[in-house]
């Protein structure tokens, strides 16, 4: 039985604020290595301001519920598995269609919800372009010899371009972690130059897999140089590490993306993924992102989420939201 009445006006005009607008995508610069020598970052002062953030007042109630209606819409739907099939695919992609029960979405008052990308290997781009047909869901492949990126170089440019002539519309592609550990900061910008190149006009997502990058400057100083190339997000992790998207590592990364949107006026995207699978921790990615970068950074051209769990927990939330029970997982499943 429901037990609360949500305000559903309300929660439609929340979730829906700012509709998602085309930018520019980013062409990259020339690369200035006194601006990538420059860059520090203060990890203490940096953990401080993200140890705050799960200190304050929650969003609380229906505008709680519009926020993760929020979330639901820039999650990127991610099956990556050695036992992934066309099946699995095909049921990702259905979920990534209706990513919430019909009713629970007539009861908030919304319609047309979907999530943001479907995000899969190389070798299923093609059975999730055909499942997605009619929509406007982009399929994401991830490339490059991912996770490790350490497959022969031609054959990580070549992969590129086979996803992208799958119909994958976003490349997901990891750099070489040696690049950033051994501090050759032009050959790093070489690859991502070449890699976003490669995707012609699919957007790149250049994975940074910062939990192997050993110091928050690396992380930063990779940033820049990802972006100086002319990648149109930058993302955490592969997923794969021990260690993925942390407040601290994203602070990091979306304070660069302020500095370069500042030094360039292109605006570029941020992904964290890996480790987030509670709609708490959303809220949390949330606030960060709209105090750092505001509004225009919660929409899906320049946000995601890199995750497959996250999306059950949020649909517990939000029947909990319309009837005061948390059901079972079972009531939410993927496929």
């Amino acid at each position: 039985m429901q037990t609360h009445s949500p305000d559903t006006t309300a929660i439609a005009t929340a979730a829906n604020q700012l509709p998602q607008v085309g930018h520019m995508r980013n062409p990259g610069m020339t690369f200035d290595l006194d601006w990538v020598a420059s860059v520090q970052a203060n990890t203490s002062a940096i953990e401080r301001r993200c140890a705050t953030l799960g200190g304050r007042r929650s969003v609380k109630k229906d505008y709680q519920a519009a926020w993760l209606l929020k979330a639901i819409s820039l999650i990127d739907l991610t099956t990556l598995s050695g036992d992934d099939t066309k099946g699995r695919v095909q049921r990702l992609c259905a979920k990534a269609r209706q990513p919430v029960r019909p009713d629970m979405l007539a009861a908030l008052g919304m319609q047309g919800l979907t999530v943001g990308a479907v995000c899969v290997y190389h070798d299923m781009v093609e059975t999730a372009v055909r499942a997605l047909e009619g929509t406007t869901i982009p399929v994401a492949a991830v490339s490059t010899g991912f996770p490790a990126g350490l497959s022969p170089y031609h054959l990580r440019i070549a992969e590129i371009g086979e996803s992208v002539k799958a119909g994958a519309r976003e490349i997901d592609i990891v750099i070489s972690r040696r690049h950033v550990l051994t501090q050759n900061w032009q050959a790093l910008y070489d690859e991502m130059r070449e890699m976003r190149a490669a995707c012609g006009d699919a957007h790149v997502k250049a994975i940074l897999a910062t939990g192997e990058l050993g110091t928050l400057r690396n992380v930063a100083r990779a940033s820049l140089i990802c972006m100086m190339a002319g990648a149109d997000f930058i993302k955490t992790s592969t997923g794969k590490e021990g260690v993925n998207a942390t407040l601290p590592v994203s602070l990091t990364m979306i304070r660069c993306i302020r500095d370069y949107q500042d030094r360039t006026g292109i605006k570029v995207g941020y992904k964290p993924a890996g480790g987030i699978s509670k709609a708490k921790d959303a809220l949390l990615y949330l606030a960060l992102m709209k105090d750092e970068l505001g509004l225009p950074w919660l929409q899906p051209d320049l946000f995601r989420f890199g995750a497959s769990s996250l999306l059950g927990d949020i649909e517990r939330q939000l029947e909990h939201h319309l009837t005061g029970h948390y059901s079972a997982a079972n009531r939410h499943a993927m496929g």
